[in-house]
Protein backbone atom coordinates (compact mmCIF):
# COMPACT_ATOMS: atom_id res chain seq x y z
CA UNK A 1 0.00 0.00 0.00
CA UNK A 2 2.57 2.51 0.96
CA UNK A 3 4.41 2.13 -2.71
CA UNK A 4 1.03 2.92 -4.12
CA UNK A 5 0.91 6.35 -2.09
CA UNK A 6 4.66 7.03 -3.04
CA UNK A 7 4.62 9.39 -5.70
CA UNK A 8 8.21 8.46 -7.18
CA UNK A 9 6.89 4.84 -7.40
CA UNK A 10 7.45 3.48 -10.83
CA UNK A 11 4.07 0.86 -10.38
CA UNK A 12 2.29 4.14 -8.36
CA UNK A 13 3.46 5.99 -11.71
CA UNK A 14 2.52 4.03 -14.17
CA UNK A 15 -1.41 2.85 -12.86
CA UNK A 16 -1.81 7.17 -12.59
CA UNK A 17 -1.07 7.46 -15.74
CA UNK A 18 -3.18 4.56 -16.94
CA UNK A 19 -6.09 6.11 -14.89
CA UNK A 20 -5.24 9.26 -16.72
CA UNK A 21 -5.59 7.32 -20.52
CA UNK A 22 -9.25 6.06 -19.03
CA UNK A 23 -10.59 9.28 -17.84
CA UNK A 24 -9.35 11.56 -21.03
CA UNK A 25 -9.96 8.89 -24.04
CA UNK A 26 -12.29 6.33 -21.88
CA UNK A 27 -15.12 8.15 -20.49
CA UNK A 28 -14.08 11.28 -22.65
CA UNK A 29 -14.28 9.80 -25.71
CA UNK A 30 -14.64 6.39 -26.03
CA UNK A 31 -17.79 5.32 -24.19
CA UNK A 32 -19.53 7.82 -26.40
CA UNK A 33 -18.87 4.91 -29.06
CA UNK A 34 -19.99 2.70 -26.67
CA UNK A 35 -23.44 4.79 -25.63
CA UNK A 36 -24.13 5.20 -29.22
CA UNK A 37 -26.41 2.70 -30.27
CA UNK A 38 -28.65 3.66 -27.15
CA UNK A 39 -28.26 7.81 -27.86
CA UNK A 40 -29.43 6.63 -31.55
CA UNK A 41 -32.49 5.61 -30.07
CA UNK A 42 -33.80 8.24 -28.58
CA UNK A 43 -32.13 11.14 -28.73
CA UNK A 44 -29.43 11.75 -31.57
CA UNK A 45 -29.21 11.51 -35.38
CA UNK A 46 -26.81 9.85 -37.19
CA UNK A 47 -25.73 13.15 -38.73
CA UNK A 48 -25.61 14.87 -35.46
CA UNK A 49 -23.76 11.92 -33.52
CA UNK A 50 -21.10 12.56 -36.72
CA UNK A 51 -20.53 16.01 -36.17
CA UNK A 52 -20.37 15.43 -32.31
CA UNK A 53 -17.55 12.88 -33.31
CA UNK A 54 -16.23 15.36 -35.36
CA UNK A 55 -15.98 18.16 -32.98
CA UNK A 56 -14.42 15.96 -30.20
CA UNK A 57 -11.51 15.16 -32.69
CA UNK A 58 -11.28 18.94 -33.46
CA UNK A 59 -10.93 19.42 -29.41
CA UNK A 60 -8.30 17.17 -29.55
CA UNK A 61 -6.46 18.10 -32.54
CA UNK A 62 -6.32 21.74 -31.05
CA UNK A 63 -5.26 20.07 -27.17
CA UNK A 64 -2.57 17.85 -28.81
CA UNK A 65 -1.10 20.47 -30.98
CA UNK A 66 -0.96 22.63 -27.41
CA UNK A 67 0.60 20.13 -25.62
CA UNK A 68 3.63 19.54 -28.42
CA UNK A 69 4.92 22.95 -27.66
CA UNK A 70 4.51 23.43 -23.59
CA UNK A 71 7.77 22.62 -22.58
CA UNK A 72 7.98 23.64 -18.52
CA UNK A 73 6.94 20.05 -16.48
CA UNK A 74 5.52 22.79 -14.18
CA UNK A 75 2.73 23.92 -16.79
CA UNK A 76 2.23 20.59 -17.84
CA UNK A 77 1.17 19.51 -14.27
CA UNK A 78 -1.54 22.21 -14.14
CA UNK A 79 -2.77 21.56 -17.63
CA UNK A 80 -3.11 18.07 -16.78
CA UNK A 81 -5.22 18.63 -13.89
CA UNK A 82 -7.35 21.18 -15.90
CA UNK A 83 -8.10 18.28 -18.71
CA UNK A 84 -8.98 15.66 -15.92
CA UNK A 85 -11.21 18.56 -14.36
CA UNK A 86 -12.92 19.30 -18.01
CA UNK A 87 -13.05 15.69 -18.45
CA UNK A 88 -15.41 15.07 -15.97
CA UNK A 89 -17.57 18.25 -16.08
CA UNK A 90 -17.67 17.94 -19.85
CA UNK A 91 -19.16 14.64 -19.17
CA UNK A 92 -21.78 15.00 -16.50
CA UNK A 93 -23.58 17.73 -18.57
CA UNK A 94 -24.23 14.51 -20.88
CA UNK A 95 -26.63 13.32 -18.15
CA UNK A 96 -28.40 16.35 -17.75
CA UNK A 97 -28.73 18.39 -21.02
CA UNK A 98 -30.91 17.94 -24.43
CA UNK A 99 -29.85 21.26 -25.73
CA UNK A 100 -27.91 20.45 -29.05
CA UNK A 101 -25.31 23.67 -28.46
CA UNK A 102 -24.78 22.45 -25.00
CA UNK A 103 -24.02 19.11 -26.38
CA UNK A 104 -21.70 20.43 -29.36
CA UNK A 105 -19.94 22.65 -26.50
CA UNK A 106 -19.30 19.74 -24.25
CA UNK A 107 -17.60 17.60 -27.25
CA UNK A 108 -15.18 19.95 -27.83
CA UNK A 109 -14.01 20.64 -24.31
CA UNK A 110 -13.76 17.10 -24.01
CA UNK A 111 -11.55 16.18 -26.69
CA UNK A 112 -9.33 19.39 -25.73
CA UNK A 113 -9.63 17.58 -22.59
CA UNK A 114 -8.87 14.05 -23.48
CA UNK A 115 -5.59 15.39 -25.16
CA UNK A 116 -4.33 16.93 -22.08
CA UNK A 117 -5.30 13.70 -19.98
CA UNK A 118 -3.41 11.46 -22.93
CA UNK A 119 -0.88 13.62 -24.40
CA UNK A 120 -0.08 15.97 -21.64
CA UNK A 121 -0.23 13.24 -18.71
CA UNK A 122 2.15 10.47 -20.83
CA UNK A 123 4.79 13.56 -20.79
CA UNK A 124 4.26 13.32 -17.06
CA UNK A 125 4.27 9.67 -16.50
CA UNK A 126 7.65 9.58 -19.02
CA UNK A 127 9.60 12.12 -17.19
CA UNK A 128 8.76 10.81 -13.46
CA UNK A 129 9.48 6.85 -14.28
CA UNK A 130 12.84 5.99 -12.56
CA UNK A 131 14.55 3.75 -14.69
CA UNK A 132 17.54 3.04 -17.55
CA UNK A 133 14.75 1.94 -20.08
CA UNK A 134 11.52 3.19 -19.88
CA UNK A 135 10.44 1.63 -23.24
CA UNK A 136 8.52 -1.29 -21.60
CA UNK A 137 6.63 1.01 -19.01
CA UNK A 138 5.51 3.08 -21.98
CA UNK A 139 3.93 0.38 -23.64
CA UNK A 140 2.30 -0.71 -20.54
CA UNK A 141 1.26 2.63 -20.25
CA UNK A 142 -0.19 2.98 -23.57
CA UNK A 143 -2.22 -0.11 -23.18
CA UNK A 144 -4.48 1.86 -21.00
CA UNK A 145 -5.56 2.61 -24.52
CA UNK A 146 -7.54 -0.54 -24.57
CA UNK A 147 -8.36 -0.65 -21.13
CA UNK A 148 -10.22 2.64 -21.24
CA UNK A 149 -12.19 0.70 -24.21
CA UNK A 150 -13.04 -1.79 -22.12
CA UNK A 151 -13.85 -1.08 -18.94
CA UNK A 152 -16.13 2.25 -20.26
CA UNK A 153 -17.73 -0.07 -22.26
CA UNK A 154 -18.63 -2.66 -19.38
CA UNK A 155 -19.41 0.05 -17.04
CA UNK A 156 -21.69 0.98 -19.98
CA UNK A 157 -23.57 -2.15 -20.43
CA UNK A 158 -23.76 -2.99 -16.65
CA UNK A 159 -26.22 0.28 -15.99
CA UNK A 160 -27.87 -0.63 -19.65
CA UNK A 161 -28.17 -4.46 -18.39
CA UNK A 162 -29.60 -3.42 -14.79
CA UNK A 163 -32.88 -0.94 -16.61
CA UNK A 164 -30.57 1.98 -16.24
CA UNK A 165 -30.68 4.74 -19.13
CA UNK A 166 -27.64 6.00 -21.07
CA UNK A 167 -28.54 9.46 -19.14
CA UNK A 168 -27.62 6.95 -15.95
CA UNK A 169 -24.51 5.83 -17.32
CA UNK A 170 -22.86 9.28 -17.67
CA UNK A 171 -23.52 9.91 -14.33
CA UNK A 172 -21.84 6.16 -13.39
CA UNK A 173 -19.06 7.20 -15.43
CA UNK A 174 -18.37 10.35 -13.95
CA UNK A 175 -18.48 9.21 -10.93
CA UNK A 176 -15.94 6.56 -12.29
CA UNK A 177 -13.83 9.25 -13.51
CA UNK A 178 -13.80 11.34 -10.45
CA UNK A 179 -12.79 8.92 -8.15
CA UNK A 180 -10.08 7.66 -10.52
CA UNK A 181 -9.01 11.37 -11.04
CA UNK A 182 -8.21 11.77 -6.91
CA UNK A 183 -5.16 9.17 -7.17
CA UNK A 184 -4.03 10.10 -10.55
CA UNK A 185 -4.22 14.20 -10.07
CA UNK A 186 -2.18 13.18 -6.70
CA UNK A 187 0.63 10.78 -8.04
CA UNK A 188 1.26 12.56 -11.48
CA UNK A 189 2.46 15.75 -9.85
CA UNK A 190 5.45 17.10 -7.89
CA UNK A 191 6.22 17.99 -4.55
CA UNK A 192 7.85 21.01 -5.25
CA UNK A 193 8.59 22.94 -8.63
CA UNK A 194 10.56 21.73 -10.79
CA UNK A 195 13.87 23.17 -12.43
CA UNK A 196 14.30 22.81 -15.95
CA UNK A 197 15.96 24.08 -19.09
CA UNK A 198 14.18 25.46 -21.69
CA UNK A 199 15.36 23.90 -25.26
CA UNK A 200 14.55 26.19 -28.25
CA UNK A 201 13.37 24.32 -31.27
CA UNK A 202 14.08 26.10 -34.32
CA UNK A 203 12.25 25.00 -37.52
CA UNK A 204 14.42 22.79 -39.60
CA UNK A 205 13.25 22.62 -43.23
CA UNK A 206 15.58 19.89 -43.76
CA UNK A 207 13.98 16.71 -41.90
CA UNK A 208 11.00 17.28 -44.63
CA UNK A 209 12.24 14.81 -47.02
CA UNK A 210 10.34 13.18 -49.60
CA UNK A 211 10.23 9.68 -46.87
CA UNK A 212 8.68 12.12 -44.13
CA UNK A 213 6.66 13.75 -46.24
CA UNK A 214 4.77 11.03 -47.48
CA UNK A 215 4.92 9.67 -44.24
CA UNK A 216 2.94 12.34 -42.80
CA UNK A 217 0.25 11.44 -45.57
CA UNK A 218 0.05 7.92 -44.47
CA UNK A 219 -0.31 9.18 -41.12
CA UNK A 220 -3.55 11.15 -42.86
CA UNK A 221 -4.96 7.72 -43.82
CA UNK A 222 -4.64 6.14 -40.40
CA UNK A 223 -6.40 8.91 -39.19
CA UNK A 224 -9.14 7.99 -41.48
CA UNK A 225 -9.03 4.48 -40.77
CA UNK A 226 -9.16 4.99 -37.30
CA UNK A 227 -11.90 7.74 -36.56
CA UNK A 228 -14.86 5.62 -38.36
CA UNK A 229 -14.75 2.37 -36.13
CA UNK A 230 -14.06 4.68 -33.07
CA UNK A 231 -17.32 6.42 -34.05
CA UNK A 232 -19.76 4.03 -35.64
CA UNK A 233 -18.52 0.51 -34.85
CA UNK A 234 -21.08 -0.91 -32.59
CA UNK A 235 -24.02 0.92 -34.46
CA UNK A 236 -22.19 -1.08 -38.14
CA UNK A 237 -22.82 -3.99 -36.69
CA UNK A 238 -26.26 -3.62 -35.16
CA UNK A 239 -27.60 -3.05 -38.51
CA UNK A 240 -25.87 -5.77 -40.07
CA UNK A 241 -28.94 -8.29 -41.02
CA UNK A 242 -28.95 -11.14 -37.57
CA UNK A 243 -26.23 -9.39 -35.50
CA UNK A 244 -28.78 -6.63 -33.65
CA UNK A 245 -27.09 -6.59 -30.05
CA UNK A 246 -23.79 -7.69 -30.49
CA UNK A 247 -22.39 -4.13 -31.25
CA UNK A 248 -21.13 -3.62 -27.81
CA UNK A 249 -19.54 -6.84 -27.78
CA UNK A 250 -17.79 -6.32 -30.46
CA UNK A 251 -16.78 -2.99 -29.34
CA UNK A 252 -15.71 -5.03 -25.71
CA UNK A 253 -13.50 -6.87 -28.29
CA UNK A 254 -11.91 -3.58 -29.71
CA UNK A 255 -10.68 -2.85 -25.80
CA UNK A 256 -9.43 -6.65 -25.25
CA UNK A 257 -7.41 -6.82 -28.65
CA UNK A 258 -6.12 -3.01 -27.84
CA UNK A 259 -4.47 -4.01 -24.51
CA UNK A 260 -1.45 -6.00 -25.74
CA UNK A 261 -1.08 -4.47 -29.28
CA UNK A 262 1.43 -2.06 -28.85
CA UNK A 263 3.69 -4.02 -27.19
CA UNK A 264 3.37 -6.74 -29.96
CA UNK A 265 3.40 -3.95 -32.60
CA UNK A 266 6.60 -2.32 -31.48
CA UNK A 267 8.88 -5.84 -31.00
CA UNK A 268 8.03 -6.62 -34.02
CA UNK A 269 8.79 -2.71 -35.66
CA UNK A 270 12.44 -3.46 -33.11
CA UNK A 271 12.91 -6.89 -35.45
CA UNK A 272 11.54 -6.21 -38.58
CA UNK A 273 11.40 -2.79 -39.18
CA UNK A 274 8.42 0.04 -38.66
CA UNK A 275 8.10 0.42 -42.20
CA UNK A 276 7.14 -2.79 -43.32
CA UNK A 277 5.29 -3.49 -39.64
CA UNK A 278 3.25 -0.30 -40.32
CA UNK A 279 2.29 -1.76 -43.56
CA UNK A 280 1.05 -4.75 -42.36
CA UNK A 281 -0.90 -3.31 -39.62
CA UNK A 282 -2.41 -1.05 -42.10
CA UNK A 283 -3.32 -4.10 -44.53
CA UNK A 284 -5.47 -5.77 -41.19
CA UNK A 285 -6.63 -2.61 -40.40
CA UNK A 286 -8.70 -2.22 -44.09
CA UNK A 287 -9.70 -5.54 -43.79
CA UNK A 288 -11.17 -4.80 -40.62
CA UNK A 289 -12.99 -2.01 -42.19
CA UNK A 290 -14.46 -4.13 -45.32
CA UNK A 291 -15.77 -7.00 -43.70
CA UNK A 292 -18.86 -5.24 -42.28
CA UNK A 293 -19.69 -4.72 -45.77
CA UNK A 294 -19.58 -8.14 -47.46
CA UNK A 295 -21.05 -10.58 -44.81
CA UNK A 296 -23.13 -10.66 -41.62
CA UNK A 297 -21.17 -13.87 -40.60
CA UNK A 298 -20.96 -12.63 -36.80
CA UNK A 299 -17.61 -14.25 -36.16
CA UNK A 300 -15.90 -11.94 -39.06
CA UNK A 301 -17.43 -9.23 -38.09
CA UNK A 302 -16.08 -10.11 -33.75
CA UNK A 303 -12.72 -10.42 -36.61
CA UNK A 304 -13.40 -7.08 -37.17
CA UNK A 305 -13.42 -5.53 -34.04
CA UNK A 306 -10.31 -7.12 -33.04
CA UNK A 307 -8.45 -6.20 -36.06
CA UNK A 308 -9.09 -2.53 -35.45
CA UNK A 309 -8.70 -2.83 -31.66
CA UNK A 310 -5.14 -4.95 -32.70
CA UNK A 311 -4.11 -2.38 -34.62
CA UNK A 312 -4.87 0.98 -34.11
CA UNK A 313 -3.28 1.78 -31.00
CA UNK A 314 -0.27 0.50 -32.47
CA UNK A 315 -0.34 2.09 -35.38
CA UNK A 316 -0.50 5.53 -33.41
CA UNK A 317 2.92 4.16 -31.04
CA UNK A 318 4.31 2.74 -34.56
CA UNK A 319 4.42 6.26 -36.02
CA UNK A 320 5.17 8.30 -33.41
CA UNK A 321 8.11 6.13 -32.58
CA UNK A 322 9.75 6.32 -36.13
CA UNK A 323 8.71 10.04 -36.40
CA UNK A 324 11.26 10.43 -33.35
CA UNK A 325 13.63 8.43 -34.38
CA UNK A 326 13.83 10.58 -37.94
CA UNK A 327 13.43 14.30 -35.82
CA UNK A 328 16.14 12.28 -33.75
CA UNK A 329 17.25 15.62 -31.46
CA UNK A 330 14.52 18.02 -32.97
CA UNK A 331 11.29 16.08 -32.81
CA UNK A 332 9.08 18.91 -31.67
CA UNK A 333 8.30 20.57 -35.55
CA UNK A 334 7.77 16.67 -36.91
CA UNK A 335 5.57 15.36 -34.11
CA UNK A 336 3.62 18.42 -34.91
CA UNK A 337 3.04 17.67 -38.68
CA UNK A 338 2.35 14.28 -37.80
CA UNK A 339 -0.41 15.25 -35.05
CA UNK A 340 -1.48 18.12 -37.44
CA UNK A 341 -2.21 15.25 -40.24
CA UNK A 342 -3.76 12.56 -38.08
CA UNK A 343 -6.00 14.64 -36.40
CA UNK A 344 -7.42 16.46 -39.95
CA UNK A 345 -8.23 12.67 -40.83
CA UNK A 346 -10.24 12.20 -37.38
CA UNK A 347 -12.11 15.29 -37.88
CA UNK A 348 -12.93 14.89 -41.77
CA UNK A 349 -13.86 10.80 -41.63
CA UNK A 350 -17.07 11.39 -39.13
CA UNK A 351 -18.44 14.01 -41.76
CA UNK A 352 -18.44 12.00 -44.90
CA UNK A 353 -19.73 9.21 -43.16
CA UNK A 354 -23.06 10.74 -42.37
CA UNK A 355 -23.22 12.12 -45.35
CA UNK A 356 -22.87 8.48 -46.88
CA UNK A 357 -25.22 7.38 -44.54
CA UNK A 358 -27.71 9.68 -45.29
CA UNK A 359 -27.71 8.72 -49.10
CA UNK A 360 -27.76 5.33 -49.14
CA UNK A 361 -29.09 4.26 -45.44
CA UNK A 362 -26.32 2.15 -44.41
CA UNK A 363 -22.96 1.95 -43.66
CA UNK A 364 -20.95 0.83 -46.85
CA UNK A 365 -20.00 3.28 -48.80
CA UNK A 366 -18.84 5.28 -45.91
CA UNK A 367 -16.24 2.14 -45.09
CA UNK A 368 -15.73 1.90 -48.62
CA UNK A 369 -14.11 4.40 -49.16
CA UNK A 370 -12.50 4.51 -45.78
CA UNK A 371 -10.83 1.53 -46.89
CA UNK A 372 -9.65 3.38 -50.17
CA UNK A 373 -7.72 5.73 -47.96
CA UNK A 374 -6.14 3.59 -46.12
CA UNK A 375 -5.11 1.73 -49.10
CA UNK A 376 -3.39 4.93 -49.79
CA UNK A 377 -1.33 5.20 -46.99
CA UNK A 378 -0.58 1.81 -47.69
CA UNK A 379 0.37 1.94 -51.71
CA UNK A 380 2.42 5.34 -50.37
CA UNK A 381 4.64 3.73 -47.89
CA UNK A 382 5.71 1.39 -49.97
CA UNK A 383 6.69 4.17 -52.57
CA UNK A 384 8.52 5.98 -49.85
CA UNK A 385 10.63 2.66 -49.48
CA UNK A 386 12.08 4.06 -52.39
CA UNK A 387 13.21 7.14 -50.59
CA UNK A 388 14.36 5.44 -47.01
CA UNK A 389 17.98 6.38 -46.22
CA UNK A 390 18.23 3.93 -43.24
CA UNK A 391 16.81 0.35 -44.31
CA UNK A 392 16.63 -0.49 -40.22
CA UNK A 393 13.68 1.96 -39.82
Amino acid sequence: MNRLMDREDNISIIIAGMFAVIIGLGVARFAFTSLLPSMLSDYLTITFAGVLASLNFAGYLSGSILSIFIKDINQKVLLFRGGIILAIFSTIVLAYSTNDTVWVIARVIAGFAGAMAFVVGSAIVMMKLKMQSKTKAMGIHFSGIGFSILTTDLISRYVLSSNGTWQDSWVVLTFFAAVLSLYSMYILSFDKKVNQNTVKHKFDTKIFTPFVIILIMAYFAEGVGFVVQATFLPDIINNLPGLEGYGNLTWTLVGLAGIPSCIIWMRLAHKYGSVNIIIIALFLQMIGILIPTFTNNLYLNFLSGIFYGGTFVGLVALFMNLGGQLAKHNPVVLMGALTTSYGIGQVIAPLYSVYFIDLYGNYDYALYLTAFIVLGGILLLLFAKRFQTDKSL
